[in-house]
């Protein structure tokens, strides 16, 4: 009897999952139908990856304890991760990938990865490598016998710089000996850092079972080295095995380590793997735990401000001013709806604050939350080009990015001591942003909760979430975000934005994702701790 009322309640939690029974599409390949399982959630499809990929006649691996799944076709593959906007895109033929993102996030339901198959069709096309046509209002995905061209299809998409059959590996040293590892213990977590002689392909690496395992195709390591090797931070021991012809490196690790990633330090040729530190850690008085992490400080920091203005608008708005408005609206709205949480603002006047000064206030404050409000601008005004965007801590992934990361970090210009901060390197800046990483699952929740509410109010048109590295979110030790709340380049956004109603507006869906983001935080820390 228990037995059937657990399976009971099992398939009704399945079956009204986000409130929604999950419905089907239908997928037509070479005459056959299939099924795909699918919700919707604010106006966005997103349809089971496991049966979309048996439905396209390809193949998967899922590994639950990473929440990843891998779609296989005959020569690419793409990687998908839960709850998060990131691709990878491999080629079978070449070793090489690229990662891409998504506007939004994907769902986890029911121990399988749902993808937005609105954004996520183009790169099913790639990987089929046929023509696919995707009717929403019918809930139909169907496979021609077309293929395609892939190099013209390309330059129909926005899809850029995929790694396609002409992709060259020949900047890469394919086959090589290991020079040397070494493990160090950073505040937030270990850092494994990996000597190659040259630029590699980075590896796959993936956590099972308490093993951080790094596969290095066509790599060789003495064992000496192996045994050289101090074990520290979060790695308690390391072996070496080789498997089909290639290494594997086996990293055993201690208990509270969270999430990982691989960066390649261009600099001394080295591969470096981040391990995180769990976020909340049981300390052996739990009260002393509540009250560290109670979820009652929120920084607002708008920015620039003195003589500073930041961007310029088409009729002569200043940033700066634009900022300060939305970051005092959104502060008198967190005051006076949410007992309990302090406001602590950079800035509440046109002054001049330096950006370390900000990551300072916000740390001496024990912020829980650290929300930098910025404007966008094109240098050609007035421009087209309009939209919200949120920005997480992250080496800038394109060309966009990068530039407004350079231009956000050109403030320093006006401090008097401009030489205190570090160049971001690719070396320097894993290392500072290793501190704000333990951090980053909270980040892109509240990125991703900000950026539903834009897209649902259509305030802005939400331009998604990227990612780029800001001085000012390094020196914050907490979740943070930098928002360019709209482009003063264009003429309807420079008016809205500088209107109280256009502040109050922005202020108001800031807010909306600052409260959901206070009930997730507070139900994460009641599960880990």
């Amino acid at each position: 009897m228990k037995l059937k009322f657990l399976i009971l309640i099992l398939a009704l939690v399945s079956s009204f999952l986000y409130g929604q029974r999950l419905l089907k599409f239908s997928v037509s390949v070479d005459g056959k139908t299939g099924r795909a399982s699918y919700i919707n959630k604010k106006g966005l499809d997103f349809v089971s990856s496991k049966e979309l990929a048996k439905a396209l006649s390809g193949n998967y691996y899922y590994n639950p304890d990473a929440q990843k799944i891998e779609l296989k076709f005959n020569n690419y593959k793409i990687k998908v991760t839960a709850k998060n906007q990131y691709i990878v895109f491999n080629s079978n033929l070449t070793g090489s990938y690229k990662v891409f993102q998504l506007p939004v996030s994907t769902l986890l339901i029911n121990d399988d990865v749902f993808i937005p198959i609105k954004y996520f069709i183009d790169y099913v096309r790639l990987a089929c490598e046929r023509e696919i046509s995707y009717d929403p209002s019918g809930k139909n995905i169907a496979v021609s016998n077309n293929t395609i061209n892939t190099s013209s299809f390309l330059k129909s998409t926005n899809i850029k710089d995929l790694p396609v059959k002409s992709s060259n590996t020949e900047n890469y040293v394919l086959n090589y000996e290991i020079n040397g590892i070494s493990i160090e213990e950073k505040s937030n977590g270990t850092l494994i850092r990996i000597k190659t002689p040259g630029r590699v392909i980075k590896p796959p690496t993936s956590i099972s079972n308490d093993v951080l395992f790094v596969f290095l195709n066509g790599a060789k390591i003495d064992n000496g080295i192996i045994n050289q090797v101090k074990s520290t931070g979060l790695v308690k021991k390391i072996t070496s095995k080789v498997v089909s012809g290639n290494l594997q490196l086996e990293f055993m690790l201690k208990q509270g380590y969270s999430t990982h990633e691989t960066f390649y330090d261009s600099d001394n040729n080295d591969l470096l793997i981040a391990v995180h530190n769990k976020l909340f850690t049981q300390p052996e008085d739990n009260t002393e735990l509540k009250e560290k992490w109670k979820f009652d400080v929120i920084v607002i920091d708008p920015g620039h401000g003195g003589e500073d203005p930041g961007a310029i608008g088409v009729s002569g708005v200043k940033e700066k001013n634009v900022n300060l408005g939305i970051a005092l609206k959104l502060g008198k709205l967190i005051e006076d709806n949410m007992q309990g949480v302090k406001v602590v603002y950079t800035r509440k006047s046109d002054e001049p604050v330096e950006l370390y000064k900000r990551g300072k206030i916000a740390n001496e404050n024990d912020g829980k939350l650290f929300i930098s409000i910025h404007c966008n601008s094109l240098k050609r005004k007035p421009s087209e080009v309009r939209g919200f965007e949120v920005y997480l801590l992250r080496p800038g992934r394109t060309e966009e990015a990068i530039a407004i990361a350079e231009y956000e970090n050109s403030v320093i210009e006006y401090e008097d001591n401009p030489d205190r901060y570090q160049k971001l390197t690719d070396e320097n800046f894993i290392l500072v942003s290793m501190a704000h990483s333990a951090y980053m699952r909270y980040s892109e929740e509240f990125s991703d909760l900000l950026n539903q509410e834009i897209t649902g109010n259509e305030i802005i048109p939400s331009r998604g979430i990227k990612q780029a590295g800001f001085l000012v979110l390094v020196g914050a030790s907490m979740p943070g975000v930098l928002i360019e709340s709209g482009f003063l380049s264009n003429r309807s956004e420079e008016a809205f934005l500088k209107s109280k109603v256009g502040q109050t507006e922005i202020a108001k869906a800031i807010f909306n994702a600052v409260k959901k983001f206070k009930e997730y935080y507070e139900k994460t820390f009641e599960d880990e701790s």
